[in-house]
């Protein structure tokens, strides 16, 4: 039987939060989605610790972030260096991630993690949760100890940040939504220096 798929970030968690939220809602395997798996602003999330801490809760620790990180490393998913979300979604390296994530759900009550508190700030749901929802998985993204809202909840917000929540004669409430993801796709996915740089110069960028 499948279970539930979690998210959280972990910004705004202690570890023994972050370790009591887990056990709250039943989850036993953590799955990093970070591209980078470290944190200067809190070092205790830093891969090696954190697996430490969470093998010590009986949590395990699975390291996605090749897979499914944000800082995608195949420059093929780049447009003049910013990472094109549909274009990963094609990809056979994030696809075989995502298999593992909902392979892996019909043994263990997985959650995805990152740093950002909102799931709708991050590529786990703009990116990861958007396709993983086409294999049925019911995802809910955890916001504290004791709040956690479904993907379509989430999708709900998402729709009324861009004004999207009204009906449209011309779309449908699917379309409204694609073209909110597409949007916060292209607000928040990562950006190389080069276009960085290149964009603070003043100079036009094709994207």
């Amino acid at each position: 039987m499948m279970n539930k798929l979690f998210t959280i970030g972990y910004s705004n968690h202690s570890i023994e939060t972050f370790i009591s939220i887990l056990k709250k809602y039943g989850i036993n395997v953590i799955v990093d989605v970070r591209s980078t798996p470290f944190s200067s602003f809190k070092p205790e999330f830093n891969k090696d610790t954190l697996n430490i801490d969470l093998k010590k809760g009986g949590i395990k620790y699975l390291f996605l972030g090749n897979e499914c990180g944000a800082r995608f490393d195949e420059p093929s998913c780049y447009r003049n260096g910013k990472a094109d979300y549909k274009l990963i979604a094609q990809h056979k390296k994030f696809q075989n991630g995502l298999k593992r994530i909902n392979d892996g759900s019909e043994n263990f009550t997985i959650a995805l993690m990152c740093a950002e508190k909102d799931p709708i700030n991050c590529h786990r749901m703009i990116l990861i949760c958007r396709n993983l929802k086409n294999f049925g998985l019911p995802i809910y993204h955890i916001l504290d100890l004791d709040n956690i809202e479904s993907q379509k909840e989430a999708e709900s917000r998402l729709l009324r940040l861009f004004k999207l929540n009204q009906l449209d004669m011309f779309e449908s409430e699917n379309d409204q939504l694609e073209k909110a993801y597409n949007m916060q796709g292209e607000k928040i996915a990562y950006k190389t220096e080069d276009y960085q740089t290149t964009n603070e110069q003043g100079n036009i960028i094709d994207g």
